[in-house]
């Protein structure tokens, strides 16, 4: 098989001297065994297109030695396009407008379709769709006591770094799963991972005309209507500091009436997307700066200029832990000193940065269930392509730990005397002044730092139950929970706030535009 050994060196010469033209691709940055075991599939791939070239109706098997029939070449062949479009999609660390996007996400869903959907969550004003690409052994199907995950990228649409290191993430969680990489493996499994690649299509296409060298400031920063995203939440700080005196609902706020015609397309698809889902850890990836950013945004004092205040939420602790993840975990991130900029272990408190409102984050952290961090990933808000690939490389590693820490704490269920699971139940932690609700299959997800909880378990119409659980720092402990109907005529304080609705009458300070 000479001719076969001549034709794998031809391809590699090949790569190499495309990689002295166009620069490193993604197979150059990977860990060295990941380079090997992808480096067994490359050279199996070329011996197949080489083989598949053949006129004859048949062809050999390299390692067998058997002979292939003509109905095989029909399975060979759509496999080696499968395999073509892998590399395209992969090795390449340009910027992907609209079309192109769309195009790189339906490319990884072809090449792992078993463990991939595509899925719109609305259109932006000019009718692009909002495409989420969902990673899990079960796509669309939620089980039980398997958290939600999400990722989301360029919301400012000018700030596009996180628009492509998402597309890249999706394109490695895909080869890895396919090189049977045991650490991405578990993830997979044993998480349901949706990326949202760009919040802002529209304001994206704004920025990219401008390009990467004459991109102003704000260029694109907003959608068509100019609106930023990041300040066209509902306003539920101003609620929750008031609740705060007056020992009121501590998570779940209700929204304004009327809040759906105050806000706009992407913002709106954006939190029908967090009603559906009961998401348990996410990011929102920024550009601007290099630092992790934790609730609150919203300062709880009064504005005084030149003066920030901290202001912390009831899982302070668990938000520093999880900025740091990520901090340490990047390349340079947690060195501090970015950007002209001091950040003391490359993490901040959003309102001990500036004050914000209206902003994702804290939406996020009073409106559902889910913990959200902001992550400002470049000093360069539309950074050249050729700085694509090391900035990968800076963030590959944090990306994938951050999605990790979904899995401490504590997880369960919550049944009635007869095993059926019950939906929207409040669990409460003795001394953290924000509960969590169960999903609509009864299961549970509660992050917290290694120790010992006191936790309570209520529903309606049931008496509450209290455990104490002794919180490791592996896996998350499952705590179950197994409650008994109210006997009639009882009267317990239970906590439900299901679908109540309110307003808040904050004062909304001028817009403030820094990174956030």
């Amino acid at each position: 098989m000479v001719w076969v050994r001549e034709s794998e060196e031809r391809e590699r010469e090949r790569e190499r001297e495309r990689e002295r033209k166009e620069g490193p691709s993604l197979l150059a940055l990977l860990s060295g065994s990941e380079r090997r075991s992808r480096g067994r599939r490359q050279t199996g791939r070329a011996g197949l297109r080489k083989r598949a070239r053949k006129r004859s109706g048949a062809l050999f098997a390299e390692q067998s030695g058997t002979m292939l029939s003509g109905s095989s070449l029909i399975w060979i062949g759509a496999l080696l396009l499968g395999l073509e479009a892998s590399l395209t999609g992969a090795s390449d660390f340009q910027h992907h407008g609209y079309e192109e996007m769309v195009r790189a996400l339906f490319a990884v869903q072809s090449e792992c379709p078993y463990i991939t959907r595509i899925y719109s969550i609305g259109r932006s004003v000019e009718g692009r769709h909002l495409y989420v690409l969902e990673f899990t052994d079960n796509p669309g199907i939620h089980e039980a006591l398997e958290p939600e995950f999400k990722y989301v990228g360029n919301m400012h649409g000018n700030e596009v770094l996180g628009r492509e290191l998402l597309i890249y993430l999706a394109q490695f969680l895909c080869e890895e799963y396919r090189a049977g990489n045991e650490r991405i493996t578990r993830l997979i499994h044993d998480t349901r991972i949706h990326i949202l690649p760009s919040m802002n299509p529209d304001g994206y296409e704004v920025a990219a005309r401008q390009g990467p060298e004459f991109n102003g400031y704000l260029v694109g920063r907003g959608n068509a209507k100019e609106v930023d995203l990041n300040r066209n939440f509902p306003d539920l700080n101003a609620l929750m500091y008031y609740y705060e005196k007056h020992n009121g609902q501590n998570h779940h706020l209700p929204l304004p009436d009327n809040w759906e015609l105050q806000v706009e397309p992407e913002t709106l698809a954006v939190i029908k997307w967090m009603q559906n889902y009961n998401f348990v850890l996410s990011a929102n990836l920024h550009g601007g700066a290099v630092v992790a950013n934790y609730p609150f945004d919203k300062s709880r004092e009064p504005r005084i200029r030149g003066k920030t205040t901290y202001s912390a939420t009831s899982d302070d602790k668990i938000f520093r832990k999880l900025a740091k993840t990520y901090s340490y975990a990047h390349s340079w991130m947690h060195k501090g000193w970015n950007c002209g900029d001091y950040f003391d272990e490359g993490i901040t408190n959003g309102a001990s940065w500036y004050s914000l409102s209206k902003g994702m984050q804290d939406f996020n952290y009073l409106h559902t269930n889910c913990f959200e961090i902001t992550l400002e990933l470049s000093c360069d808000k539309f950074p050249p392509a050729t700085a694509l690939a090391s900035e990968w490389l800076a963030n590959r590693e944090a990306l994938v730990s951050y999605m990790e820490q979904m899995h401490h704490g504590i997880k369960g269920m919550v049944y009635d005397e007869n095993n059926n699971p019950i939906s929207n139940a409040v669990i409460s932690v003795a001394g953290v002044n924000h509960d969590i609700t169960c999903g609509t299959d009864g299961d549970y997800f509660r992050l917290l730092l290694p120790g010992t909880y006191t936790v309570t378990a209520s529903a309606l119409g049931y008496l509450p139950f209290t455990s104490i659980v002794t919180v490791g720092p592996a896996e998350a402990v499952q705590l179950h929970f197994y409650l008994k109907v109210q006997p009639k005529g009882t009267n317990l304080n239970v906590k439900a706030y299901a679908n109540k609705k309110g307003t808040s009458t904050a004062k909304i300070p001028p817009t403030n535009l820094g990174p956030r």
